[in-house]
C-alpha cells in the first residue's frame, strides 16, 4: 500500500530544493524557507504548539519557527525529508493519517506560489485518500459558516453539508482540497448558486 504522505513529502522536499529558500508560496508572507521551517517545527518541536492553547505562550511557536528557519537551507530540507520517528505527528503509526493532506497542501503551496503552474494529474489512490480526509473538513467548515452546499469531486459521490445546498462546488479532488484548506483563489474548483454565498465562501477563512 502506497504511503502518500511519504511520497508527497519527498516531492515537496525535491521541489523546495529546486526552488531555493526565497521563492514565494501561497502562505501569505512566507517564503519557501519559512514554509519548510513550519513543517520541521510541527514535527520536531511539539512544545511550540502550546501557544494555541495557552494565550501567554502565543508567540512561542513563531519564535521557534524563526529560529529553525535560520538554519542552513540544505539542513532544513534534510530535516523535512527525514522526520523523527518519535514525533506525535510523524511516527510510522500516524504518518499517513496526519501527513498526507498536510504534505499535499504544502506541496501545492510551493507549486502554486508562482505563475505558470498547472494542476497535477493525481494518482487515483491519492485522490481517494484526500477525498476521505476532506469530508470532516468540509462539513466542519460549512457548519461553522452556516452554509449549505453540495460538493462534488470528479469521480466521487457528492458530499452534502447544511440544510439544502445554497451553492454547488465542483472540481477535481485536489482543487477542492486546496479550496477548503483556505487557498480558494488558487483553486480551480467552480462554485454555482447564490452569488452572495459563493462570495462568502471565496473569502472565508477555511481550513483547520
Amino acid at each position: 500500500m502506497t504511503n502518500y504522505a511519504r511520497s508527497e513529502r519527498e516531492q515537496l522536499a525535491d521541489l523546495l530544493t529546486d526552488t531555493g529558500p526565497d521563492a514565494p508560496t501561497l502562505c501569505e508572507g512566507w517564503t519557501t524557507r519559512d514554509l519548510a521551517a513550519h513543517i520541521v517545527v510541527r514535527e520536531r518541536r511539539p512544545d511550540s504548539a502550546l501557544g494555541l492553547l495557552i494565550k501567554p505562550l502565543a508567540g512561542r511557536g513563531e519564535r521557534v519557527r524563526r529560529e529553525r528557519a535560520a538554519l542552513p537551507y540544505a539542513e532544513l530540507i534534510s530535516q523535512l525529508r527525514t522526520p523523527p520517528v518519535w514525533s506525535p505527528v510523524s511516527n510510522p503509526l500516524v504518518d499517513p493519517l496526519a501527513n498526507t493532506m498536510e504534505m499535499f497542501i504544502h506541496h501545492e503551496d510551493v507549486r502554486r506560489g508562482t505563475a505558470g503552474w498547472e494542476p497535477r494529474a493525481l494518482d487515483r489512490g491519492l485522490e481517494t485518500t484526500l477525498h476521505r480526509n476532506l469530508k470532516l473538513i468540509i462539513r466542519g467548515s460549512l457548519r461553522r459558516l452556516g452554509i449549505g452546499a453540495e460538493i462534488t469531486a470528479t469521480r466521487f459521490p457528492p458530499i452534502r453539508a447544511g440544510s439544502g445546498p445554497q451553492v454547488r462546488i465542483t472540481g477535481d479532488v485536489g482543487e477542492i482540497a486546496v479550496f477548503f484548506f483556505g487557498r480558494q483563489r488558487a483553486s480551480r474548483a467552480s462554485i454555482d448558486g447564490d452569488p452572495a454565498v459563493a462570495e462568502r465562501l471565496r473569502t472565508a477563512r477555511l481550513g483547520v
